[in-house]
């Protein structure tokens, strides 16, 4: 928030920062206006289409771009649907290895997914992890916002770090793996 950039305050990533600063000057907005009424109407009624085009930019990467400069403090991760969080569950120091959680995708990488559990510490699903078949990228089974049923591999407290499966440990104790 503190950044001298003003797109840091976006959550627009610094390798789109050049083409951010070509969308600001096309719409008529300098970056100190990021956010204000004025840039939420010009954003607003720029043909994003048109302008993608201009760029020669993905006209879905010119989209949320235009999304980030008119609403910089948004998240879109909060539109999505919340799970059914444990109340008694509000530290990492309360899992225990094979409870069953329920968590909403927050972070989807090449080598798994970040599942947000109602703790501070997001968990992670390893790619391998996720499914009964071999899948090629964590996209194949999940998404951003997508409600997951967990368990817990492991805790390291002194990590701060959440290993979880999407994979029923029941299920996979009986088929012996």
């Amino acid at each position: 928030m503190d950044g001298e950039n003003p797109l840091d305050r976006t959550p627009i990533h610094p390798e789109s920062y050049e083409l951010a600063q070509k969308i600001l000057k096309q719409i008529g907005v300098s970056p100190e206006d990021i956010g204000s009424p004025i840039c939420q109407l010009k954003a607003g009624m720029v043909d994003r289409v048109d302008l993608a085009k201009k760029l020669g930019a993905n006209p879905l990467t010119v989209h949320d771009l235009l999304d980030a400069i008119a609403s910089p403090q948004r998240d879109v991760r909060d539109n999505y649907p919340q799970p059914l969080l444990k109340s008694e569950l509000l530290k990492l120091e309360d899992l225990k290895t094979g409870m069953e959680l329920q968590g909403t995708v927050r972070n989807v990488v090449d080598f798994g997914a970040f599942v947000d559990c109602g703790i501070k510490e997001a968990g992670l699903v390893h790619i391998s992890k996720m499914s009964k078949s071999y899948i090629k990228h964590p996209l194949e089974a999940v998404s951003v916002g997508k409600i997951v049923k967990v368990w817990v591999l492991s805790v390291d407290l002194d990590r701060k770090r959440l290993q979880l499966t999407m994979l029923d440990p029941v299920e996979q104790a009986k088929r012996g793996m």
